[in-house]
């Protein structure tokens, strides 16, 4: 039996058995760090650099890989940490740390999302008035709000959750510190105040997803109503690669929240934490950039004068 305040660390879920397998995943996981710092780098410099993206879509974009590059930043190094050292341990401060930061930047990517997609409902619904909606004011404000209200919710979420008493041990079943893991060391009954902060901040999430769908409702609407066939397939080009990103973090975080416990098990749960912490912010550069022309051109200028 154990309490919060006698608690001096935790112990992360290892990913194998045997320091060889352990260090089997330190190199996958590096593989996927690098690409993921390489392609979201890139995306940054290239809009940061290019004048051409300067526009609100690309802002966002690059507001997009800022927070990919916190997020597995936030997760994956302890990780590769622990598998290298052959450790499973993180101190009750960096825990509290890593739910935070993990938190915050997740919820803003998320917040961030829900705004590119009016950035798209404006940009194809009402084009003769995107200038005026989503000016650089306007942008920098959307995008400081998805930010501050990420920075809200982290701090509501952790400050409750490390509140709570915990009396089941030091052992948490994930390879890194997130806030249902936790609940499940707190004492019987403790964790129903976190229970109703969660309440309120799935129906915020849920008003969000329903704000993108709504928006695409209308944006297909007014896609089938273009005449001609190379218009539809320019305008429904610039949604693809949102709506796909969406879709990837939607799902995979859906599935790894609400899914039944009948299926759960700590190695699902562990496939499943590496399918939406690691997976989307190494892929969201590959899936905006593959058919971007103008992000492929700004990424080889940028390419070619590193060499050159």
């Amino acid at each position: 039996m154990s309490n919060s305040s006698s608690i001096t660390q935790f112990l992360l879920l290892a990913f194998a058995d045997t320091q060889e397998l352990q260090l089997l995943h330190f190199w996958l996981f590096l593989g996927i760090y690098l690409a993921a710092l390489l392609a979201n780098g890139l995306i940054i410099t290239a809009i940061a650099c290019d004048h051409r993206l300067h526009t609100p879509m690309y802002f966002f974009l690059l507001n997009l890989s800022l927070l990919d590059l916190g997020t597995i930043s936030t997760t994956v190094p302890k990780a590769m940490a622990n598998s290298l050292w052959d450790t499973r341990a993180i101190s009750y401060v960096g825990c509290a740390a890593q739910v935070f930061l993990f938190l915050f930047l997740l919820s803003a990517e998320y917040f961030l999302l829900t705004v590119m997609a009016y950035d798209r409902y404006v940009a194809i619904c009402k084009p003769l008035r995107y200038g005026t909606l989503l000016g650089s004011r306007a942008c920098a404000h959307m995008a400081a709000a998805a930010w501050g209200t990420g920075f809200l919710y982290a701090v509501l979420h952790t400050s409750n959750t490390f509140s709570v008493p915990l009396c089941r041990g030091n052992a948490v079943d994930q390879f890194f510190c997130e806030i249902p893991q936790i609940l499940k060391l707190a004492c019987s009954g403790a964790y129903l105040r976190e229970v109703g902060v969660l309440v309120v901040s799935v129906s915020f999430v849920f008003g969000c997803f329903v704000f993108i769908v709504l928006s695409y409702g209308q944006i297909f609407r007014a896609v089938l109503r273009i005449p001609s066939e190379q218009g539809q397939h320019k305008a429904f080009s610039t949604c693809l690669p949102h709506l796909t990103v969406v879709s990837l973090f939607v799902s995979t975080g859906m599935f790894a929240y609400l899914k039944p416990p009948s299926i759960s098990s700590p190695s699902l749960d562990l496939l499943v934490a590496v399918l939406y912490s690691v997976v989307p912010p190494a892929l969201n550069p590959l899936i905006y950039s593959m058919r971007n022309h103008e992000i492929k051109d700004a990424l080889r200028k940028l390419i070619t004068g590193c060499f050159l």
